[in-house]
């Protein structure tokens, strides 16, 4: 009998849709499911799995991932597969490692650093979405689909400068979009407070996300400003999706400013009337109230324009640094949502450097006072002693607004996971874990099955996916089996990389992942293309 014929007997099967659950049997024939009700005894097929008083639902799929290495290096990929994900979408923020050419490539190793490091064992030929998309097919922890990284698009055109892109630049940015959805790409990303996509009018990210529109994918951007002009930000996605008739999602969406408090309802207004007018609008967020990024981001963009080298010549000149130092302090930098940086809310996540290990997990304001430094020039110091590889937490959001945000009927779940570092944001190993513990079943701001369709059947939705994302008759078996009454993130930022608690059994095209909560050695994954 083939290991992808199974019958699960005895579960709470949640479908993935939103209704409520109910005590079933699945029968999974082939890495498909053939049927789901009471399955009388003797008709089973292939292993029996005794799944009474756990519950069973679709795979869950991660809207927001940034694990484009991990995927094809890591075989076990722990932080995914020991909460029940199957499906990661990756080429977030507008940053990735294709489509790019000899250059572009080495460029972004560099700045992604902070993000994915650089792990050994990496074939680095691939340059297309193809390439890419190849490599995940020869066998991976999970499924991968993939946004094409309007930044690398920009680079690859433009270069890592300021400025508007010209006529033949902008048609080399079109074929690229073009090259990249034909390959199998599901939508675009734009990360538009990164360089080099915030050097980027909304006119020509317009046409580009156009294209996308045409193969029916969605643009899922960075947006301009996480901050005081949040609103503004959110109403030039929109803008973008009006003109170019594409569908938007929100990335990991979150109203942190002090300004935004209690006021998510500016927001879902926004929502409701550009719905009302036709548009097609997702978002997604973390349950945590911590984001995460490189630590470089917060300088300005000028600064960052060009190359690394030129960067670190401008943070060491005199004149240079002063202009640096008033952005950060004074005046406000777009690298950091065009506000002055907060240095209290920052904490040192993960270095190269030796020396520099003694600030991991601690506040980089307590670490420059340790070196009788003001933070913004232990900041400049270390962003390039760490040769702008070093990563960082940034806390700064605000429970209610989460709470709210992960109310809303378009909500999708992502983890926005940072996988590398010596002490990364407990997101990526806890957040699927803590929409079901912790918001579904204690404090009941989602029901299990809201939960659940935010994690599966919604975002399956969002991707077009034909056969995944629920439990029914034709679909393909990627499933997870838990313990409803006790599953719960064990991840900390002190120890970030504990995996989650109460998921028995993954399964991938009925291949099993996780067994008896034990990673299997199987790698089913394979790319999810969009044609």
């Amino acid at each position: 009998m083939e290991d992808n014929t199974f019958t699960v007997r005895g579960a709470s099967v949640i479908d993935g849709s939103g209704k409520a659950g109910t005590r079933e049997d699945v029968l999974v024939v082939e890495g498909r499911v053939a049927e789901v009700g009471r399955i009388i005894k003797g008709n089973e097929r292939g292993k029996i799995v005794d799944a009474t008083d756990l519950t069973l639902s679709p795979g869950f799929i991660d809207m927001h991932a940034h694990s484009d290495l991990a995927v094809i290096s890591d075989h076990e990929h722990l932080a995914k597969v020991t909460q029940g994900v199957t499906l990661e979408v990756v080429g977030q923020d507008g940053l990735s490692y294709v489509p790019s050419d000899e250059s572009t490539l080495a460029v972004l190793r560099d700045q992604l650093f902070g993000w994915n490091a650089d792990p050994a064992g990496i074939d680095w030929k691939f340059r297309s979405v193809a390439d890419y998309l190849k490599i995940v097919d020869r066998g991976a922890a999970v499924n991968v689909a993939y946004l094409i990284p309007h930044g690398n698009v920009r680079m690859l055109a433009c270069g890592n400068e300021p400025g508007e892109a010209s006529p033949e630049a902008l048609q080399h940015q079109i074929a690229l979009v073009e090259e990249g959805m034909r390959q199998g790409a599901v939508g675009m990303s734009a990360g538009l407070t990164y360089v080099p996509a915030m050097y980027a009018s909304d006119s020509e990210i317009a046409k580009l996300a156009a294209v996308v529109a045409k193969y029916g994918g969605f643009y899922s951007p960075h947006h301009r400003n996480y901050g005081a002009n949040f609103l503004d930000a959110v109403d030039e996605c929109i803008e973008i999706a009006r003109a170019s008739k594409c569908a938007l999602n929100l990335t990991h969406c979150h109203m942190s400013a002090p300004v935004f408090h209690d006021k998510t309802d500016l927001l879902f207004e926004k929502l409701a009337k550009a719905q009302a007018d036709g548009i097609d609008i997702t978002l997604d967020s973390y349950p945590y109230l911590a984001g995460s990024t490189y630590l470089h981001a917060l300088l300005p963009s000028w600064c960052q324009a060009g190359s690394k080298a030129a960067m670190q010549e401008r943070i060491i000149d005199p004149q240079n640094r002063l202009k640096i130092i008033n952005n950060l302090n004074v005046s406000g930098s777009d690298g950091n949502q065009g506000g002055v940086v907060n240095w209290p809310s920052i904490v040192i996540a993960g270095v190269i450097q030796k020396h520099n290990e003694k600030y991991v997990g601690v506040r980089l304001i307590e670490a420059a006072a340790s070196q009788g430094l003001d933070p913004v020039e232990f900041y400049l110091n270390l962003i390039v002693d760490e040769d702008f590889k070093i990563s960082c937490i940034l806390h700064s959001g605000y429970e209610p607004n989460v709470r709210a945000i992960m109310q809303h009927p378009k909500h999708l779940v992502g983890t926005d996971g940072i996988l590398t570092g010596n002490r990364p944001h407990p997101r990526g190993y806890g957040t699927f874990a803590r929409y079901l513990g912790v918001y579904a079943r204690e404090e009941k701001i989602l029901t299990l099955e809201g939960a659940i369709n935010r994690m599966t059947g919604r975002p399956a939705k969002r991707l077009s996916l034909k056969d995944r994302g629920l439990i029914r008759a034709g679909f393909v078996a990627d499933l997870t089996l838990f313990d409803a009454t006790t599953v719960k993130d064990r991840a900390t930022y002190e120890e970030p990389r504990l995996p989650a608690a109460g998921f028995e059994s993954v399964w991938i095209n009925g291949i099993k992942t996780l067994d008896g909560a034990k990673r299997t050695s199987a790698l089913p994954g394979r790319a999810i293309r969009s044609n």
